[in-house]
């Protein structure tokens, strides 16, 4: 029942290298859409010091926990049902969230009800880390890109790579400060952003 992403093999070293350090003070983070369950794997094992919480759609649990059941790793938490259509999700407060590779997949507007729930789930201070392609004053940034985005239209023309304007303005809308934009291999960035302080508990 466990799942395979090659995408997950390609990209994890260089995240990792970003993680380590904007996750350096850290104490648990809610992995948003974990997917097939490599990177909780690979990041809760380099990452010790953090609790990993994985979360998802309920269809993708099963591979997520034969990772997880093969890997025996105690600080990597068993997934947790996530869908953004949901009202509430059932997670704890975390210092951080890390999501890669979904704002392109789903609808704009689940994007929204996404950052959403981001809102209630940082902490104060807390950090939020976005892995994937996004497009800048409303250019691809590569013809690789412009592919892609065609693909993704041509499966959900719902979906897309999205501009990076508009994501970061949906983040500052939900309290979120950007602190850092990483350029990463294969046409991809690391957006990370920051929950002000100032920010009321939900």
């Amino acid at each position: 029942m466990k799942s395979y992403s090659e995408s997950c093999e390609k990209n994890k070293t260089p995240i990792l290298a970003v993680l380590k350090e904007i996750f350096a003070e850290r104490k648990r983070v809610l992995e948003i859409a974990s997917d097939t369950g490599q990177h909780a794997v690979y990041f809760g094992r380099e990452l010790p010091h953090l609790i990993w919480q994985t979360s998802e759609l309920a269809q993708h649990h099963a591979s997520i926990q034969a990772w997880l059941d093969e890997a025996q790793l105690p600080n990597v938490l068993a997934p947790l049902s996530a869908d953004v259509n949901d009202a509430r999700w059932p997670v704890e407060p975390a210092d951080a969230i890390f999501n890669a590779n979904t704002v392109h997949i789903i609808s704009w507007p689940e994007v929204e009800l996404l950052f959403a729930h981001i809102e209630r789930i940082i902490v104060p201070g807390g950090c939020v880390c976005f892995y994937g392609p996004y497009n800048y004053g409303g250019h691809f940034t590569s013809e690789s890109n412009a592919r892609f985005d065609a693909w993704l239209k041509s499966r959900n023309p719902n979906s897309g790579v999205r501009d990076f304007e508009a994501v970061n303005r949906l983040a500052e809308s939900h309290g979120l400060e950007l602190l850092r934009d990483i350029a990463m291999p294969s046409n991809n960035r690391i957006l990370v952003w920051r929950a002000k302080e100032n920010k009321f508990p939900n």
